[in-house]
């Protein structure tokens, strides 16, 4: 049974730049796809980008393009999330989730639908 813990998130100031980290256990991570997501207050759950770890092929969405990007720690089965010049509209809770990989899949999807597995979130507060 696939578990997943993040951390990382706190309290920053805007223009700061932060890594989120998702540790994985009770499964190989390079059998599944881990994505990020974030929710904000009122706000439905978005999407940011996903990594295939087994091909090490990252997917984000086009709005995350430039401030977001993903990478893993095959020895710690970590995925992280690093968020670089932080504004106020990236406050939120942020996930990561974990679905298995189709024997001949390239691409993962940044979107919720697929993941049956999640994290509980840590919160990220972008305040001056």
């Amino acid at each position: 049974q696939v578990q997943l813990v993040e951390s990382g998130g706190g309290l920053v100031q805007p223009g700061e730049s932060l890594t989120l980290s998702c540790a994985v256990s009770g499964v190989t991570l390079e059998d599944y796809a881990i994505a990020w997501f974030r929710q904000a207050p009122g706000k439905e759950r978005e999407g940011i980008s996903c990594l295939n770890v087994r091909n090490d092929r990252a997917n984000s969405l086009e709005a995350m393009k430039g401030r977001f990007a993903v990478s893993r720690d095959y020895a710690k089965n970590t995925v992280y999330l690093h968020i670089n010049n932080l504004r106020h509209e990236d406050s939120g809770v942020y996930y990561c989730a974990a679905d298995p990989l189709g024997q001949f899949q390239v691409l993962c999807t940044p979107s919720p639908l697929p993941y049956q597995s999640w994290g509980r979130g840590t919160q990220v507060t972008v305040s001056s």
